[in-house]
């Protein structure tokens, strides 16, 4: 038995982390493994597989982030899920635990969106500080952690029956980039994690573990250094800072309900992308009269969330998506650059199965009536697949708060909102039209667009730039205006690019752990 490290409030020596998903988790056993003193303060609960429940609802009540949000603007979600723009986990491990485990590598040209798209009206487009080369070791680094198939000579997983009739179809119509994919999943043992036993319950948590989550892996070894302690079911309300200027802790209700406050020498903060801006607004000063970090008036805006939207097919005979792994199966074709399909940046298709709660939940049409209830019927013999493709960030799609709507703990709480772009429009009509192309070639019956719903992919609101005027963070997730304050989740990225983020925030995590010892180590932090 491991005895976990307890750090008094008033050490001011700790470095905190608010957050303890893919970036505030892999931070947290990164910086322990260098012999740092971390806190790491995660809102929500503690669970680990066997406290999994493999049931759709009964798993959303267990792990989702439920906590009263507003949304704004002229998206779907705004219309049917008003008050849950986000299906993300709030428990130790975060959106880890409920990830499907897609990891790829941004492409070269995604770094240099502005470069490499120019002007384009409406969208707030820039280059991120960084290249691919820059991040390469760290995603050498990340694809080793994570266990990511088709990397260091591990086999893919192997294809499902919903795969398998993505891959007919993609190769009728003359796609070649088509694969089980580079997945987070064991494809073999490694790493004390069995292989895939392809239950088909990726999104409510792997009850074997074969999946890749920093819930049993990073928070359990940093916890074994004696350098890490994590306080779970703490909300952090505030971070509060000194007359210079420099963050001197967290305020934080703990399990109780009572307010403390935790000191700091570094505060790390790795909420999500709503989460995360909203802290730092609801941090604002005297000193720092409009958020915290935000002298460039970026804090929460240019929230992306990835272009998506879904395709189901039906076919004549049983599919049965559901059996297997939930997202092994990727066509990457339309991923590159080409501005002549009517759109700049790209999207891929990746396999999707929802159960039969959430189809019919997100499903268009929704609701009563026979196309909605042909459809249910004919759930077994359906197939389905997901977009997932660049968003342009815009200054006006934000996060704020919301000062008349108040959470449980009587604070404002975030309003998201968002617009798409038209460059957005464009690409999803393509991929629609892509997405039936495939699946009437591999024989289906009935073709079934469906708009996106409640993002898993939450980007933007705290990003990197060269320069303090045009972001938040410099190119280590520090923040310009603060030295000792870092961003560490998907808050910080530039763009979206069209690849799935986990494994880009991991490598990102991996490189800040390096670089926050390193300075700490010269006394610079």
């Amino acid at each position: 038995m491991v005895d976990v490290a307890r750090f008094d409030h008033d050490d001011a020596s700790v470095v905190v982390i608010v957050g303890t998903g893919s970036g505030g988790g892999v931070l947290a056993n990164e910086l322990a493994q260098k012999g740092v003193k971390v806190v790491a303060l995660e809102a929500g609960g503690r669970y680990l597989p066997d406290d999994y429940i493999n049931d759709e609802w009964d798993s959303f009540a267990q792990l989702s982030w439920g906590d009263m949000r507003t949304t704004s603007g002229d998206w779907r979600v705004a219309r049917d899920f008003a008050n849950l723009p986000a299906w993300i986990v709030k428990a130790v491990g975060g959106t880890s635990i409920h990830w499907a485990g897609a990891s790829l590598r941004f492409q070269e040209h995604e770094f240099k969106a502005r470069t490499t798209y120019g002007n384009v009206d409406g969208a707030n487009l820039l280059d991120w500080p960084i290249t691919l080369s820059d991040l390469e070791p760290y995603y050498d680094l990340a694809e080793k952690k994570l266990g990511v198939t088709r990397t260091n000579d591990w086999p893919g997983l192997p294809g499902n029956n919903n795969y398998l009739v993505l891959e007919k179809g993609a190769k009728a119509v003359g796609y070649s980039k088509v694969s089980t994919g580079h997945m987070a999943i064991n494809s073999v043992e490694y790493d004390e994690r069995p292989a895939c036993q392809q239950t088909g319950f990726c999104f409510q948590g792997c009850k074997f573990g074969a999946k890749w989550s920093s819930a049993y892996t990073d928070i359990p070894r940093g916890e074994a250094t004696g350098n890490l302690e994590v306080r779970d079911r703490c909300h952090a309300t505030r971070i509060e800072h000194d007359d210079d200027g420099r963050v001197t802790g967290v305020r934080y209700i703990d399990a109780d309900g009572t307010e403390q406050f935790q000191q700091a020498r570094i505060v790390a903060v790795a909420g999500n992308s709503i989460e995360s801006p909203r802290l730092l607004l609801a941090s604002a000063s005297e000193r720092f009269p409009d958020g915290l970090a935000n002298s460039s008036g970026q804090v929460g805006r240019n929230y992306m969330r990835h272009m998506t939207g879904s395709v189901y097919g039906i076919f004549e005979r049983p599919v049965r998506m559901w059996r297997g792994t939930t997202m092994a199966g990727i066509v990457q074709d339309e991923a590159h650059h080409d501005a002549d399909r009517g759109f700049v940046g790209g999207y891929e298709l990746e396999t999707l199965s929802l159960g039969i709660p959430f189809m019919a939940a997100f499903m268009d049409p929704g609701g009563w009536g026979r196309a909605f209830t042909s459809a249910m019927e004919g759930y077994e013999n359906m197939a389905g697949m997901w977009i997932v493709g660049e968003d342009l960030p815009q200054e006006t799609n934000r996060v704020t708060l919301n000062r008349s709507s108040l959470d449980q703990y009587g604070l404002p709480v975030p309003d998201v909102h968002y617009t798409d772009h038209p460059n957005d429009i464009a690409m999803r009509n393509h991929a629609y039209a892509v997405g039936d192309r495939i699946y009437r070639a591999a024989g289906a019956t009935r073709v079934m667009p469906t708009p996106p719903y409640p993002s898993t992919h939450n980007l933007g609101t705290n990003r990197m730039s060269e320069n303090p005027r045009d972001g938040v963070v410099n190119k280590w997730g520090q923040s310009h205006d603060v030295p000792n304050l870092f961003v560490s989740d998907g808050s910080q990225f530039t763009t979206s690019a069209a690849e799935n983020p986990t494994l880009t925030i991991v490598a990102l995590a991996i490189r800040q752990a390096e670089f926050i010892a390193a300075e700490m180590e010269k006394g610079a932090l």
